[in-house]
C-alpha cells in the first residue's frame, strides 16, 4: 500500500508545514476487518490533542477532495503523537534526540553491557556518545552506530 502512504504524505506535508509540525510516520494497515490510516506527527515541545485534531480535520478534507480516491475502502483516520518513547527511525530522529535521554540496545556487548540509557551528547555518521549513570558516577560511552540494534527516546525516572 505504498501508493496510499505516498499520496497521504503529499497531502499532509503542506498542512504540517503550515503548523510548523513534522511528519514522523504514516501507516496504512488492516487490523481484523478494519483498515486504519495512522499519521504520526510531532513538533518541538511535543504535540497536543488540539494539534492532532486540527491536522486530522484538514487532512480528512484534503483526502475527500482527491480524485480518484486513493483509499476506496472504508478506513479510520488517526492522527496522533508518536509517543514519548518513540523509536529513532532515521537520521532526523537521531539529530532531534541530541541532548535528550535515550535507550539504546546493542547487537553485542560493549564494556559488558548490551543496553545503555543516557543522554545523547554527541552524534556523527559513525558514532554516538552517551552520558550515562554508572551507579553514582557519570560516564560516557562511544557507540559505533552499526552496533545499534534499536534506539528510542526514553523517560528518565
Amino acid at each position: 500500500m505504498s501508493t496510499v502512504t505516498e499520496v497521504v504524505t503529499d497531502l499532509v506535508t503542506p498542512i504540517l508545514d503550515e503548523h510548523h509540525f513534522y511528519l514522523y510516520d504514516i501507516e496504512f494497515v488492516k487490523e481484523g476487518k478494519s483498515w486504519y490510516l495512522r499519521v504520526y506527527i510531532d513538533k518541538d515541545g511535543g504535540i497536543t490533542l488540539n494539534d492532532c485534531a486540527a491536522v486530522s480535520d484538514q487532512l480528512s478534507e484534503a483526502l475527500d477532495n482527491v480524485e480518484p480516491d486513493p483509499i476506496p475502502q472504508a478506513y479510520f483516520l488517526e492522527v496522533s503523537s508518536p509517543g514519548a518513547e518513540r523509536p529513532l527511525k532515521n537520521e532526523d530522529d537521531y539529530q532531534r534526540a541530541v541532548n535528550h535521554y535515550i535507550h539504546v540496545s546493542l547487537y553485542q556487548q560493549l564494556a559488558g553491557k548490551k543496553v545503555y540509557e543516557g543522554t545523547l551528547v554527541e552524534l556523527s555518521a559513525k558514532e554516538m556518545t552517551l552520558d550515562f549513570m554508572d551507579k553514582t558516577r557519570h560516564r560516557q560511552v562511544v557507540i559505533d552506530r552499526s552496533k545499534v540494534a534499536q534506539a528510542r527516546l526514553a523517560i528518565k525516572f
